[in-house]
């Protein structure tokens, strides 16, 4: 009676402290949107932006295009896509086993570099698509298109993680050399418009993109935490939740379906911002152990902060000048995730 009732204790406390690092965290991110939103040249104060987010009427014509077709639009678009990206991340890691996992290992990333790729060099007319769009519908294209390979090498390996890792490979080397072809055929415009997409910019986007990830975002989240327990038991090892009654390679299709679906919106209007989704869940991992319950709302928030910090950064490093945010968000990450790591070493030597 005295252990078991110690050990309740012990998990209420260590629940408390989950959920103080998942309240700091959030509030982390509304810090960071709001520093993202006062970034930039055009001399908006923090009051000005305030009055103009309650009473839009109240600023100038050239202050609310900057507001809210702009800036607004912009910090916004880094949430979503980080959250996408670090839901699609920590999945694909838990159901594969794998850490250096992601949707971008299995070549969704790649075909969708090979579809933007494609669309910028050849220029193609697709009836009912307004030029604008012919860009990000090529890239959702070929990530999609990827997807659907991935699964079709799922149901014939029987769910294999190491099949499926292995083809991700592969089609990540296929899609690079076929891309290579047309960067190999383009003029000097075209290559340097496809580079600037390959590192990742959040600038083009505006409330449209932003509607399209944030609801394809909040669509599959609830089936994620639906399975948080699945996921949780999964880690324990894949002997381990057959023996429960798990069905290992109907979840392992469901997340590679869920995550690649993500993944391909995320990256369709922005471009290939591939280290969020790998690094973002390893430092909610770090902070909040293995109870996907919380580590799963972990990773959207660790990844969504890691892209809000890199596109505040992304405009004020270097005044007058935006810098790419896929370069920052290496950046930012990297020295937060080894720091978290070496405090974890040090905590477990």
């Amino acid at each position: 009676m005295m252990q078991t009732s110690t050990l309740d204790v012990e998990f209420s406390r260590l629940t408390r402290r989950r959920i103080l690092i998942l309240s700091g965290l959030s509030a982390a991110l509304v810090l960071s949107l709001w520093l993202d939103i006062l970034a930039g040249p055009s001399g908006l104060s923090a009051g000005q932006i305030i009055d103009g987010l309650i009473n839009p009427q109240n600023l100038e014509l050239r202050y609310k295009i900057i507001l809210w077709d702009v800036r607004l639009p912009d910090a916004l678009i880094a949430i979503v896509v980080g959250a996408a990206l670090g839901l699609s991340g920590i999945e694909t890691q838990t159901v594969l086993d794998n850490p250096l996992a992601s949707p971008f290992t299995l070549g969704v990333s790649s075909a969708a570099v090979l579809g933007a790729s494609a669309a910028i060099v050849l220029l193609p007319a697709i009836p009912f698509v307004p030029p604008a769009f012919i860009l990000p519908v090529l890239a959702l294209f070929g990530a999609l298109g990827s997807a659907c390979l991935i699964l079709i090498v799922v149901r014939l390996s029987g769910g294999s993680r190491e099949t499926v890792i292995l083809f991700g490979i592969a089609l990540v080397f296929l899609c690079n050399a076929i891309a290579s072809g047309f960067h190999l055929i383009a003029d000097a415009d075209a290559l340097q418009q496809v580079v600037f997409w390959m590192i990742g910019n959040l600038t083009k986007a505006g409330w449209l993109e932003v509607a399209i990830v944030a609801c394809c975002f909040l669509v599959i989240f609830p089936f994620s935490m639906k399975h948080v327990w699945l996921l949780t038991l999964l880690r324990g090892g894949e002997a381990h939740a057959r023996s429960t009654g798990i069905n290992v390679s109907r979840l392992r299709t469901w997340v590679i379906i869920r995550a690649s679906i993500l993944a391909a919106f995320a990256v369709c209007f922005v471009g290939t911002i591939g280290f969020v989704g790998l690094v973002g869940p390893h430092i909610a991992r770090l902070l909040l152990g293995e109870d996907h319950r919380m580590l799963v709302p972990g990773a959207v928030l660790c990844s969504a902060l890691i892209l809000s910090i890199a596109s505040g950064l992304s405009k004020t490093l270097i005044p007058g000048v935006i810098i790419p945010v896929g370069i920052l968000t290496a950046i930012v990450g990297v020295p937060l995730f080894l720091s978290l790591l070496v405090q974890r070493r040090g905590r477990l030597s």
